[in-house]
């Protein structure tokens, strides 16, 4: 990072996640003054590692993998030999079995027996013959393309524990972002048929990952940025947001001091759309207002469990199909990294359930969540409840910005607005412009938005559109940057090797 140098620009940034905290390294480098705010005692947002008594885990697994060699540069310069490359294992489990994930063709119609495998091609031959015309939501994308029995043993419980909505409900256009495009009948012929030409690109099969998780990328370059005179300001949520003509004026902040205003020529928001529209002052027009209040998140909690045993499962994570559980996903953080656990007999486990605000998990009380992570962990059969020694409880509100009905015209009506009302405001990461970004997408819209503060002129929404998988090897074209889509969280993969 360069000194500070005297600039007429002065940058507040809200919020110190990954895209926050990238958009102030980006401004030091250029000299520019900036501050971060950040509501929360811890940055990275859902991208810290929380401590507990030693052991480590994420709020999900963060995967370090990008097709952007910048970000990955950023990466290694904040944490040099710390940061560690992993090999990949994750399985789903179904019928008290485990399939690979990505899903291989050949691997989950013999796992799955003789009968169900005659039901799943059956079904795909009357999609075949038969397909759904309309392809509004996530079941008729994914019926036509595998069958709509396939969709409901691999893709419906999952996704709609997710969610906490029908699949009906989702539209068909995250389906296409965030699935490979590749029928069952191309996956089963890829599997069983010799060919000569290039098979379907792959998957990543390892991923970096920092030696003590994800906070520890995000807490040293807060450390980095402080010390070269960029403060990070914790426990400063944003209450209000001033405008006048058309420019953002100031903010004010309210901590444990009482209120503080921050003045600014430039503004870069990672805060919640919902949240952003509600603290701005004057209010916008009723119909802005109403928009935003449309828009809706997926929380989440994760209950983390101590297990007296050296090794529990082979997995970095288990996607769990089960209907009768409610936990969506486990965790095994020491495969992450042994410096996720302090001692090496033991395993950490991340029991990670998707709610709403104030529903019946939600409002359950710590031992509850706890006790229910211990009968569910039991039920699946991979740790006996004498094994587990202790656990704790996190919540998240806001995790995951939900694609239900009608979210993407509610985001166009809020972008007009300020695009014309507000023209020195940039929304950038994940809820900060409502997409299903991952780290490095919101790590690109914040160097984007310092950019275009100094003269560019980069549409931030192009980021994170192009149709191809976001997980597939493929080069990065020359000539700057290029939309990219996300990992696909809920949803499934069939692989054909």
């Amino acid at each position: 990072m360069q000194s500070r140098s005297t600039t007429h620009k002065q940058v507040v940034i809200i919020g110190g996640g990954p895209a926050g905290l990238t958009a102030a390294l980006e401004l030091s480098k250029q000299n520019v003054p900036a501050v971060v705010l950040e509501a929360d005692k811890q940055v990275g947002g859902i991208a810290r590692t929380v401590n507990y008594k030693g052991y480590l885990f994420d709020i999900g697994g963060h995967r370090f993998f990008t097709k952007w060699e910048e970000v990955n540069r950023i990466w290694h310069e904040i944490l040099g030999d710390k940061f560690l490359t992993r090999p990949r294992m994750s399985r789903i489990y179904y019928r008290k079995k485990f399939f690979l994930y990505p899903l291989v063709a050949k691997n989950a119609l013999l796992g799955l027996g003789a009968v169900e495998t005659m039901r799943i091609l059956a079904s795909y031959l009357r999609s075949w013959i038969s397909p759904s015309r309309k392809e509004e939501n996530f079941e008729q994308w994914v019926s036509n393309r595998f069958g709509k029995r396939l969709y409901e043993i691999f893709f419906k419980t999952y996704t709609e524990k997710v969610w906490g909505v029908p699949c009906t409900s989702i539209s068909a256009d995250w389906a296409a972002q965030r699935i490979r495009g590749l029928s069952l009948l191309t996956a089963i012929r890829n599997a069983l048929l010799p060919s000569k030409q290039p098979r379907a690109k792959s998957l990543i099969d390892e991923f970096q990952y920092p030696e003590r998780g994800p906070g520890q990328m995000w807490e040293t370059l807060a450390v980095q940025l402080a010390h070269a005179g960029y403060p990070v300001l914790m426990e400063r949520p944003v209450v209000r947001i001033h405008h006048s003509g058309d420019k953002v004026t100031y903010l004010v902040t309210r901590g444990k001091d009482g209120e503080e205003s921050f003045v600014g020529t430039d503004f870069i928001s990672s805060m919640p759309i919902r949240e952003l529209i509600n603290a701005l002052e004057p209010q916008p027009p009723q119909a802005i207002l109403e928009a935003a209040n449309r828009l809706r998140y997926r929380d989440f909690l994760i209950v983390s469990l101590i297990v007296n045993r050296k090794n529990v499962t082979p997995d970095n994570w288990i996607y769990v199909h089960e209907p009768g559980v409610k936990v969506g996903r486990i965790q095994n953080f020491k495969n992450w990294s042994a410096a996720m656990v302090p001692d090496p007999n033991k395993t950490c486990l991340g029991m990670e359930y998707f709610v709403f605000q104030n529903d019946e998990l939600w409002s359950s009380s710590d031992e509850q969540l706890l006790e229910l992570a211990r009968r569910e962990i039991a039920q699946l059969g991979l740790v006996r409840r004498e094994e587990i020694e202790d656990g704790i409880v996190v919540r998240i509100k806001k995790a995951y910005p939900m694609y239900d009905a009608g979210w993407d015209a509610q985001v166009k009506i809020i972008r007009e607005y300020l695009d014309s009302h507000l023209t020195n405001l940039q929304m950038v990461g994940r809820n900060g412009m409502h997409k299903y970004n991952n780290q490095d997408h919101s790590m690109i819209t914040a160097i984007c938005a310092v950019r275009n503060i100094l003269g560019a002129n980069h549409d931030l929404w192009a980021i994170n559109t192009e149709p191809d998988y976001h997980e597939e090897h493929q080069k990065e074209p020359a000539g700057g940057f290029v939309a990219r889509p996300a990992y696909a969280e809920p949803t499934r993969v069939i692989e054909t090797a």
